[in-house]
């Protein structure tokens, strides 16, 4: 039975209507139910509704008995339904879902046609004059009494508790509160035939307190039940005792076997005296509990993972520092910050035995080897490894783990994890620290901050062990992809190491010495079949790839050995060697192409160097004036402080209009554009600040821009440069492209000692501190002004030899 929530529409009702009589129900306006209807008469009631207006009237018969009823069989005030849906049953008869409309008295009552009809009156609700206290109280009064009885074991849909408890009419209350009572036939038929509200809704709080009392009774008659359940235990318990009894007269069984085994356990774990009190505490309440009872199986349980975790069982470091460096560079190419952090770790370890771990964090883009540098680490270490997600956790449990009240519960990941490791000193690595969730459950990162302190974590208490567990010997190693994400007072308690992109050189040398011959192996080719030359690598690098670490790198050679290795199958080719000419052979059009390098000295177009998360890139800025108002257009995707370093820029210039030989009213005459390709990729940040100024001087004097160098700053309205970040890939990204002289902020100078000697050599650094600098050097003489001075130089010359 369903109340219906929407008020329905004002559906006009006929004096005239089939009747269908109905058994052991009483149907209430607003209630939606399904009939199975089978008596002949009752059938051909549904016809005659269904070929008029689709209403019938719902009496309820007064004995459920009776097969054929007669007028007098029936009540005389009934509910006028609507049939919504008739379905005819293979068996003959029929399903109708009908719904009540409005209650109505029967004035005659006939038969016609083999079915009852009945001239009826509309029976309307009265209306309250007023929500008075008194109807007010005895609303709540009946929403009160229908909650004690469903907390006593009354079922009611929650849907329907729902419904009455947003009712504010008392007759729809307690039409809805009866219908779903479960009331006799004669109970039911009463409450509909008041047609006072008020009256009505009294009724029915009499009935609801005399089904409170029946279900008191019913629960006082339960618990009795259960008491006499609970003797027939106590009697099964004390027959097992004396079972218990009889066989320590024979043999030892198998309860005091599994007590003796954790007995022995416990002593071999050489727990702290805190935790073994608490073992043996609860030992002997596993002693005294029946073997197949819930709550046995819930301690025994706990003492398994007392027993196996490692308390005093540790793994001895590897001191030798040789030794150490020799597995770190072959596993990982460069990385020599990292190398040295641990090889520090290393030596202080063997200056001193007992010391607490290092907590590192490696911070850098995806692809760079921060979790399979956690592995080398361990290898290195001569330590166990473990590795857990944090990616997207949510529920403080999964650090702290469930308390043992809860069903199901388990320790946390963290006490998992030395379980797993099977030692008490592992390598544990906590990867993806910077996309850790927080909801409704807890908040996880602050349960982080006890593993990750060292002065806490040496008695680090696990919700489900709820004894301390020393996770200071532990050497804790955390990955992300960026800082900012990371909660403050987690960030701080780490040791944050940054792991730049690679650079093509260091990607030449990995794809090299480990991943073409890892490859290699794993698709079963040996070096003597596939040779790959270095400029084939160079091209895949460079034209097929565009990422800061080297997974995508993996997949192309991986592809390529795939290729290589369906033709050998096929018996086409036994030797293959490939180089940049015929590579496209095997792994298609190159995906990426590079900038092209410009021909010769352009005015308005000036070479700049950007960081992105792939490495460092070349960005062509280029300036053009036509007639205008003064007006300053940005174009190619530029963020919100590029636009600003391009206003800067052009207000610098402005300011320096006489020195640069600019009439001051050329900016009112003319409208200037400034675009940076490639127009489809979105571009930001704040070191493109002078290249925009020499594009915009070099399109206002008509100076050409000098091909040959390179730059990066931001330039203030005064005219300084600032520094700027990710110097090494820009560098980098200026070498690719055959430019040697890159011009640089002054406190930038000191960023050159990180850049790898082989990447400074054969390059010019200029360090300026104004602006004025880097137009002296970046902008040349016009070819007028040059040739002119080509011609004097040559006529002074030839007057001399005269």
């Amino acid at each position: 039975m369903v109340e219906i929530l929407k008020e329905e529409k004002e559906i006009e009702i006929p004096d005239t209507l089939p009747v269908l009589p109905v058994r052991d129900i009483v149907i209430f306006p607003y209630m939606i139910i399904p009939l199975f209807v089978g008596r002949e008469m009752s059938i051909k009631a549904i016809d005659q509704a269904l070929s008029s207006n689709r209403l019938i009237l719902l009496l309820t018969q007064k004995d459920l008995n009776i097969e054929n009823p007669t007028p007098e069989d029936l009540y005389r005030v009934g509910t006028v339904g609507l049939i919504m849906r008739m379905l005819k049953l293979p068996d003959g008869r029929v399903k109708i879902l009908v719904q009540g409309i409005a209650k109505a008295k029967v004035q005659e009552l006939k038969t016609v046609d083999d079915h009852f009809e009945a001239i009826i009156e509309k029976i309307e609700d009265q209306k309250p004059v007023e929500m008075t206290i008194e109807v007010e109280a005895l609303m709540r009064t009946v929403k009160e009494q229908l909650d004690k009885a469903v907390s006593l074991g009354k079922t009611i849909l929650p849907d329907i508790m729902v419904v009455i408890e947003n009712l504010d009419e008392p007759g729809r209350l307690a039409d809805l509160v009866a219908s779903n009572l479960g009331l006799k036939t004669e109970q039911a038929q009463e409450v509909l035939e008041i047609i006072d509200p008020v009256q009505r809704l009294r009724r029915v709080s009499e009935i609801l307190s005399r089904e409170i009392e029946l279900l008191l009774v019913q629960q006082k008659i339960q618990t009795e039940a259960k008491g006499e359940i609970d003797k027939t235990q106590r009697e099964y318990f004390l027959r097992e005792q004396l079972k218990a009894i009889q066989r320590e007269l024979g043999e030892i069984d198998e309860r005091t076997e599994e007590i003796n085994e954790f007995k022995k356990k416990i002593e071999q774990a050489k727990m702290p005296e805190k935790v073994r009190k608490e073992a043996e505490k609860q030992l002997k309440r596993l002693e005294k509990m029946h073997p197949d009872s819930a709550e046995a199986a819930t301690v025994r349980t706990y003492l398994d993972w007392l027993v196996e975790l490692p308390w005093s069982k540790s793994t001895k470091d590897n001191l030798n520092i040789k030794k150490a460096q020799k597995v770190l560079d072959e596993d990982h190419y460069d990385l020599e910050k990292v190398k040295e952090r641990i090889l520090e770790y290393l030596s202080v370890r063997k200056l001193k035995t007992k010391m607490k771990g290092p907590i590192l964090c490696f911070i850098g883009p995806p692809g760079v080897g921060k979790t399979s540098l956690g592995r080398s680490i361990a290898r290195s270490l001569g330590r166990e490894f473990v590795r857990m997600s944090l990616g997207g956790v949510r529920d403080e449990a999964e650090i702290r783990g469930h308390r043992r009240t809860y069903v199901g519960a388990m320790p946390g990941r963290i006490i998992q994890g030395i379980k797993q490791a099977g030692t008490n000193n592992p390598v544990f690595m906590l990867d993806e620290i910077d996309k850790i969730g927080m909801d409704f459950r807890g908040d996880p990162s602050s349960a982080l901050l006890e593993v990750l302190d060292p002065e806490q974590n040496s008695a680090f208490v696990d919700h489900y062990l709820g004894v301390p567990f020393d996770l200071s010997n532990v050497m804790f190693i955390t990955t992300g992809n960026v800082v900012d994400t990371i909660p403050g007072p987690l960030r701080d308690r780490m040791e944050i190491i940054y792991l730049s992109g690679y650079t093509e050189e260091e990607k030449l040398g990995i794809a090299r010495n480990y991943l073409l011959p890892k490859q290699l192996e794993e698709h079963g080719i040996n070096e003597k079949i596939l040779r790959v030359a270095d400029s084939a690598l160079k091209v895949m690098i460079s034209q097929y790839t565009r990422e800061a670490g080297v997974r995508n790198l993996e997949r192309e050679i991986a592809n390529l050995c795939r290729k290589v290795a369906k033709q050998i199958a096929s018996g086409k080719k036994k030797k293959f060697f490939i180089t940049a000419k015929n590579l496209h052979k095997y792994l298609g059009a190159p995906r990426y192409l590079p900038e092209e390098e410009m021909k010769e000295d352009e005015v308005g177009v000036a070479t700049g160097l950007a960081w992105t998360e792939t490495g460092g890139d070349i960005i062509y800025v280029e300036a053009t004036t036509m007639k205008g108002k003064g007006s300053l257009t940005l174009t190619g995707q530029l963020g919100d402080v590029m636009k600003e370093s391009a206003q800067a820029a052009l207000s610098y210039i402005r300011s320096k209009a006489r020195e640069l030989g600019i009439k001051e009213d050329t900016f009112g005459k003319v409208d200037i554009h400034i675009h940076v390709p490639a127009g489809a990729i979105p571009k930001d940040g704040p070191s493109a600040g002078i290249t925009m100024a020499t594009a915009i001087a070099s399109a206002l004097t008509g100076r050409p821009v000098d091909k040959k160098v390179a730059m990066t700053g931001e330039v203030t309205l005064r005219g300084r440069v600032l520094p700027i970040g990710g110097l090494k890939e820009k560098v980098l990204a200026a070498k690719r492209m055959g430019i040697h002289r890159v011009i640089i902020p002054k406190r930038n100078e000191k960023d050159l000692e990180d850049i790898p000697k082989y990447v400074k050599k054969d390059m010019e650094f200029i360090f300026v501190e104004k602006m004025d600098e880097v137009l002296k050097i970046a902008l040349k003489e016009p070819k007028k002004k040059r040739a002119k001075a080509r011609k004097s130089t040559a006529t002074s010359s030839k007057k001399k030899k005269k």
